[in-house]
């Protein structure tokens, strides 16, 4: 092999590599994000066909003979075989996409796959389609049998049918973004086939060309080959996509940089590395292992340094929007959020004033106060919040105390309230040290500047919580929104299936959603973050409350408990009552197991079985409410 003819090999081997990962790249991304769609998983067929044939094509590039060769050989007419049925399938699947249907592609489609299979079964088999076979290094391949003229002539009728069928369906586009769309398909639509067509020409002329001009032949239509597959990939990713443009394309782009781009460098290096045993005085191994670690962690590096160009390429119209909700997103408090700030504050709290146990609770819920976070003895915790009296803060106003802590049993308390000192947020306890608050100035004052962050803190995330309670009260219209926006339309084609939405009680864990939203009933990310804020029952109910749905969803749960309640006077251990009393007491109340299994004289594991029970009557009552839309909610059922 001579200099030029190596280098070709070389180049033809990289980028081969590069149109492996790149084809299984975007097929994984396809089957990740478009499975759902008709066009999605027919390119997925095709990309699935090529990663067959350039998988055994780099094999090829590191076998030493022909008896190594032949099995990478058959292996790769996997994919050969089924790609023209591959192209009658995505052809067809695009007509569809714009409502023309026919019988006789669908059949041909079908008929297509079980030649493919015949002549997979020929290749592999027998000599009649291919034989023998040659070895040159980049240019290894089979010769033609006597039935390969057949297989050329299937292979260009079903390309050329798939190319004017895809014309059809860009003639029928009538939005200027469709038409657009498809041209990209239309243009890059033959990347497979080029992808292929080297291999046949091999096969039939192998003897009649030369080697620079066969290696050469196969460098061009590689570059051609992964300049389509992407554009292929480009406009496949926006069918039937539901997400905005820009989210897509963003997704796309960092994808295939953080992906293929990546692997495809490490490649290089493993291919362009000279195959020496030592190298500058290392283990070839050694330097091969350092430079595959750099380009990785480097690799991350140019990514993130890429992103503000990438995010200004993709969002250029609407770069101010996307700031400010990354903003936004990395501002807002989780509850997880709120939780760890408030330890930290109460974790500060009990370690300068020297004792083991504090916490902090929120006032606002009807049951009483509900904790927050806390550290030291849980069970002292629940007595002093039992037993807490709120008229303590009264009676220490009317005495004019003044002191930063009310004393109150076992504890000292503060009172946690707004900026303008007229709402209460919450309830401060510290384990008392001694029978009256004797805080020195320092304690006084660092104690002071602690309280007034944890105030920040629950009045920042008051005020985030209206904010998530007018974006969940507008989610359904914003999926609504987007789903509109996103269906292509095309001619004739029916628009029935965007205004059907899913409903959570068709989803088979409906059950599990109604015990997790009722174990958080008084409040909780499982109540506020809850799948059952999508039923129209709850969003017919948020006008009643404002547009809090937290409260809209309690409520409507509470009629799904009162819908289980018997008639007549209650009584704690009758079994008509049971499953009543258990809700009840479990989820309004707040009770614990070991108490209500007391109450109702029951076992705590019978209790557990009866309590299953429970919850999937009140999701049948929520199911029977969402499909008969109750949606008359009295203002008098408002949950303060």
């Amino acid at each position: 092999m001579t200099g030029i003819q190596h280098i070709l090999a070389l180049t033809n081997q990289i980028l081969a590599s590069f149109t492996l990962i790149l084809a299984f790249s975007l097929l994984v991304f396809t089957i990740t994000h478009n499975r759902h769609s008709s066009i999605g998983r027919a390119f997925s067929v095709l990309l699935a066909c090529m990663s067959f044939t350039y998988a055994g094509d780099v094999a090829l590039f590191q076998v030493t003979s022909l008896a190594d060769a032949a099995p990478w050989l058959k292996f790769q007419w996997i994919g050969i075989a089924f790609i023209p049925a591959a192209y009658l399938h995505f052809s067809d699947a695009l007509l569809r996409n714009t409502n023309a249907f026919s019988k006789v592609r669908r059949a041909a489609v079908m008929g297509g796959y079980a030649l493919g299979a015949i002549f997979l079964y020929l290749a592999v088999f027998s000599n009649l389609l291919v034989l023998n076979g040659f070895y040159l290094p980049g240019i290894t391949q089979f010769q033609a049998g006597p039935l390969f003229w057949l297989f050329t002539i299937y292979f260009f009728a079903a390309v050329i049918w798939g190319v004017v069928n895809t014309q059809m369906a860009r003639d029928r586009c009538l939005t200027s973004a469709t038409r657009r769309r498809m041209t990209y398909l239309t243009l890059a639509f033959a990347a497979p086939a080029f992808g292929v067509f080297p291999y046949m020409l091999v096969a039939s002329q192998a003897s009649l060309i030369p080697s620079t001009i066969l290696l050469t032949v196969l460098l061009l239509v590689n570059i051609g080959i992964d300049v389509m597959i992407m554009l292929m990939g480009y406009s496949v990713s926006f069918f039937d996509a539901f997400a905005p443009d820009r989210v897509v394309r963003y997704k796309l782009v960092t994808y295939l940089l953080r992906g293929p781009l990546v692997a495809t460098l490490v490649i290089v290096v493993i291919t362009a590395l000279p195959d020496r045993a030592v190298i500058l005085g290392l283990p070839r191994q050694a330097i091969l292992n350092t430079l595959v670690v750099a380009i990785i962690v480097l690799a991350q590096i140019a990514a993130n340094t890429l992103k503000p160009i990438i995010s200004q390429m993709v969002y250029h119209r609407e770069r101010d929007e996307v700031e400010l909700l990354r903003y936004i997103d990395a501002r807002l408090l989780t509850t997880t959020d709120l939780q760890q700030a408030l330890e930290n504050i109460l974790t500060t709290i009990c370690e300068l004033l020297r004792v083991r146990t504090g916490f902090v609770a929120n006032v606002a819920a009807r049951s009483g106060p509900r904790l927050e976070t806390s550290v030291g003895s849980s069970e002292v915790i629940e007595v002093a919040l039992n037993n807490f009296e709120a008229t303590i803060f009264a009676q220490a106003e009317n005495n004019h105390n003044g002191t930063l802590f009310v004393p109150f049993g076992k504890f000292w308390y503060v009172p946690l309230k707004t900026q303008d000192q007229e709402t209460y947020l919450g309830l401060l306890g510290i384990e008392a040290r001694s029978d009256t608050p004797d805080l020195n100035d320092y304690e006084a004052r660092t104690v002071q500047i602690l309280i007034e962050q944890a105030e920040f803190v629950l009045q920042d995330r008051r005020l985030q919580q209206n904010v998530f309670n007018a974006l969940r009260g507008i989610v359904p219209e914003m999926e609504r929104a987007q789903r509109l926006r996103s269906a292509v339309r095309y001619m004739g084609s029916p628009v029935d299936n965007l205004l059907i939405e899913n409903s959570p009680v068709d989803e088979p864990d409906f059950p599990k959603m109604v015990h997790e939203a009722l174990t958080h009933y008084w409040g909780g990310p499982k109540l506020t973050n809850s799948p059952l804020m999508e039923l129209q029952v709850v969003q017919k109910a948020v006008a009643v409350y404002d547009g809090d749905t937290v409260k809209a969803l309690r409520s409507v749960l509470e009629r799904a408990i009162e819908n289980v309640r018997p008639d007549g006077e209650r009584r704690m251990t009758a079994s008509e009552w049971m499953l009543y009393n258990i809700l009840e007491l479990k989820f309004i109340q707040g009770l614990r197991v070991r108490d209500i299994a007391n109450r109702l004289a029951r076992s705590e594991a019978d209790l557990y079985r009866k309590q299953k029970i429970a919850v999937k009557a009140v999701a049948r009552s929520l199911s029977a409410m969402e499909r008969n839309d109750q949606s008359d909610t009295p203002e008098s059922e408002a949950v303060d």
